[in-house]
């Protein structure tokens, strides 16, 4: 890597020489200005407007326009005369957990590297410094003109440091959020946590510009005079029902993952599923609510045959009960004839 600045971390009374790069590189297509005409391409000339001739970079300079019209000039001779203890020094200001820094201040990444083999061990001393404590270390620095405020953190085996921005370079968020007073339910939140289950983890490494990628396939179909790729019809419509839209981004995330109507749902507080909470069933659940209805409609079904079964069966057996009942009492009482006869005789 190419250093793009040369300077010392300055850690109470220990100096490490570093040199700076960029951790960073943009793989964004850039365009030229063309002519529509004849695809020449424009160029800008730069033009002295007291002069209204054209000027070469040799002449060009810094300068300052006062309120009043008035200009400035700033050479770099003045800008190297700045009283600035920060011009070719990463003064470390403290060490903080990292936390505390408010990711709206991120801004450029850089690595720093040792200069020179006397600066390993007290790089490596900082370094395990910063990782056993898991804190990060706020400095300032100077580069391209300013001074900046970076953050210095451990990035696997080197010293990263991010550009931040100053706290007062961030735009309060008055007038951002809305204006109207809205109300969430319960049912919503649980199908929202739902979807995030659902969506569950990704490996930020599988991810890839897709934009970039539909680009180059367009310039080049440009350029062998093939048909252009066609672009997708968008999903129309606004989205009046969120309580459904919810439930259907469930369905499709689950259905994405290839986890089906079967996909596990992590329960909610309180021991309720995200469908039960949000007022929806599953079909594993709709299908065990019609299995119990339908087992209701045939036990009622069977029952009056029972009952038909059970009459019949009472109906056939009682008057052979009440024919031996009748077969007995006669001849009870024909037994009591016989003894009456005898007695008589």
């Amino acid at each position: 890597m190419r250093s793009i600045w040369n300077g010392t971390i300055s850690f109470g009374l220990v100096s490490i020489p570093v040199k700076l790069m960029n951790a960073t590189e943009s793989h964004s297509i850039s365009f030229r200005q063309i002519h529509l005409e004849d695809a020449g391409r424009i160029s800008y000339r730069k033009f002295c407007e007291l002069e209204d001739r054209e000027v070469d970079s040799s002449e060009i300079g810094k300068g300052y326009e006062d309120a009043d019209g008035t200009v400035i000039p700033i050479t770099d001779e003045d800008l190297a005369k700045l009283p600035l203890p920060t011009s070719k020094t990463i003064e470390i200001l403290a060490f903080l957990p990292e936390d505390r820094i408010d990711p709206l201040q991120l801004d450029t990444a850089y690595y720093l590297s040792v200069n020179g083999t006397p600066a390993a061990k007290p790089y490596a001393l900082l370094r395990e410094a910063l990782r056993r404590s898991g804190k990060v270390a706020v400095a300032k620095y100077a580069l391209r003109g300013r001074e900046r405020l970076g953050m210095l953190r451990v990035v696997g085996d080197v010293i990263g440091m991010h550009a931040l921005l100053w706290p007062d370079e961030i735009r309060a968020a008055d007038g951002v959020a809305p204006d109207t007073s809205v109300t969430v339910r319960d049912k919503e939140l649980d199908l929202a946590d739902a979807l995030m289950d659902t969506l569950g983890d990704v490996d930020l490494d599988d991810l890839h510009d897709e934009y970039r990628e539909a680009l180059e396939e367009l310039i080049a179909a440009k350029a062998e005079g093939k048909e252009l790729p066609q672009v997708p019809e968008p999903e129309g419509g606004k989205v009046l029902d969120l309580m459904a839209a919810l439930e259907k981004s469930v369905r499709a995330a689950r259905e994405s993952r290839g986890t089906g109507e079967a996909a596990e749902v992590t329960r909610l507080p309180g021991g309720r599923s995200p469908e039960e909470s949000g007022g929806t069933r599953s079909t594993a659940k709709k299908t065990t609510a019609a299995k119990k209805a339908a087992a209701k409609k045939t036990a009622a079904a069977k029952t009056p045959a029972k009952k038909t079964a059970a009459k019949k069966t009472a109906a056939k057996r009682t008057p052979a009960k009440e024919t031996a009942a009748k077969k007995a009492g006669a001849g009870k009482t024909a037994a009591k004839k016989t003894a009456a006869r005898k007695r008589t005789a």
